[in-house]
């Protein structure tokens, strides 16, 4: 659960002239730490400030809390140095909550109040948009991350988009937490895929645990009876095992996902990515061609897990499961102009839980491209909305390209694979003219739903760009 910062702000000046205005005020901000709490977070709420001093002490008690996003509410006009103080403190992003009480004044009671004391008390109550500006220029000039959320406390918009910056604000904190595990090397060539680990720390907050082969061949060497037969129960409950799969490669799947999961607890893995080859029958070799079912579990748990050493992709994955929204590893497979939609797919790692059905559990005689054979997966993502990301690194930066498609129903080829067709709003020709002109590797996380605003939210919170594309 994060941790999310909340306080008010108004000017003490107001209290003592208009009766009954502060305790408006103060159940309008229970009203959004309720709402807020309601979507996950631990609401750290620094109450009102209403002056300069308030400003330095809430300041500290969020701070002390270690909060990793703040909401600031302005419930009437207040002076900028009652948020400036608190802002350059907490040092993480502020979202500005410009939230009137109702979406309307009702303008004939308004004015039938007759008093003028008591109508600018209601105006006070109802002028949340008077600072947003005086804030803003303050917070530009001084550095200041933040964004706004304008609308009305009952605003069903203005509610989905704090729900995304909570949702966003978790990832971000799911991404500095991610223990990525490397194992083996990059698929020699595929220069797009190499990548700079310490920039990947530096940027996303990522620990990478440089694994070796031989620490996993020894946990499949030590796997017992009763650990295969357990894990050869967890295929049948997650997977289609078609008949066509030979028992020996069941079994050596088997025995190494019981070394991938052993792998993972020692090192406390959220993530990996990998790649091997090994000399033509060589243990490791043997290891490497019966990875793809174990993994698949793996990303299934939200452990997401690419191939051929593709950390941004692993990167990607894990950004799509903080989500919610799965995240299967993916690379274009082929261009149908006739249907006007694109093909993507993997020889594995899934995550099953976005498939069209149930996932199966096929053999391959050959892998492409890679030595031997054994095991792969064949599953479509779920129809309906979907959304794609890579993270990509150019030459000083890292940033996240996302777009948003539909997985279509149709023909797909059944080799084995995880193809899914995709149609995008801008057409498959100038979607993929688009993508791939941010320079993205060839892989990319695909997930389920409508997300992208999400991502945006999230590379604010990073500090990081974000390509949308549609």
């Amino acid at each position: 659960m994060i941790k999310a910062g909340l306080f008010g702000i108004g000017l003490d000046t107001y209290w003592g002239q208009f009766n009954g205005l502060l305790d408006n005020l103060l159940r309008y901000q229970q009203q959004i730490k309720n709402k807020i709490s309601s979507f996950g977070a631990e609401v750290i709420d620094a109450g009102m400030v209403d002056n300069p001093n308030k400003a330095q002490t809430a300041a500290a008690y969020l701070k002390s809390h270690d909060v990793e996003i703040v909401f600031l509410y302005v419930s009437t006009y207040a002076l900028s140095s009652t948020v400036l103080p608190v802002a350059q403190k907490v040092k993480v992003p502020i979202i500005i909550l410009n939230l009137q009480p109702v979406p309307q004044l009702d303008y004939a009671a308004f004015n039938a109040l007759g008093d003028r004391g008591k109508m600018t008390g209601v105006w006070l109550e109802h002028c949340q948009a008077c600072s947003v500006p005086e804030i803003a220029s303050v917070f530009n000039r001084s550095g200041i991350n933040y964004d706004f959320v304008t609308g009305y406390l009952e605003d069903k918009k203005a509610w989905t988009e704090i729900e995304g910056w909570v949702l966003a604000a978790k990832v971000a904190a799911d991404m500095h937490g991610n223990r990525m595990g490397v194992l083996g090397h990059y698929y020699c060539g595929m220069l797009d895929v190499y990548t700079d680990l310490a920039r990947q720390a530096a940027v996303l907050g990522t620990h990478f645990e440089l694994l070796e082969m031989c620490e996993l061949k020894q946990y499949r060497d030590e796997a017992t009876p009763l650990e295969i037969r357990d894990k050869l129960s967890e295929f049948r409950s997650s997977f289609d095992v078609v008949s066509e799969c030979d028992s020996d490669e069941i079994d050596r799947a088997a025995s190494t996902s019981v070394a991938l999961d052993k792998l993972v607890d020692k090192h406390k893995l959220t993530s990996m990515a990998y790649y091997y080859e090994g000399a033509p029958g060589n243990d490791y070799e043997n290891i490497a061609t019966s990875v793809i079912a174990g993994n698949t579990l793996l990303t299934g748990k939200n452990i997401p897990v690419a191939g051929e050493c593709e950390v941004k992709n692993a990167q990607a994955m894990k950004i799509m499961a903080s989500f919610g929204a799965g995240g299967s590893f993916s690379e274009f497979y082929l261009m149908d102009f006739k249907d006007d939609i694109i093909l993507l797919g993997h020889d594995g790692p899934a995550h099953p839980i976005i498939a069209e059905g149930r996932v199966k559990l096929v053999p391959l005689p050959v892998y492409h491209g890679k030595p031997g054979k054994g095991l792969s997966i064949q599953m479509t993502v779920k129809h309906g909305p979907v959304t794609l990301l890579s993270v990509v690194e150019d030459g000083d930066s890292v940033f996240l390209l996302t777009a948003e498609g539909e997985s279509v129903p149709g023909p797909v080829l059944e080799i084995g694979n995880t193809n899914s067709r995709y149609r995008f709003s801008t057409g498959a020709r100038e979607f993929m003219n688009q993508w791939s002109k941010q320079g993205p590797a060839h892989h990319c996380a695909i997930g389920v739903g409508h997300i992208a605003d999400n991502i945006v939210k999230l590379g604010k919170l990073l500090g990081i760009k974000v390509v949308r594309i549609c």
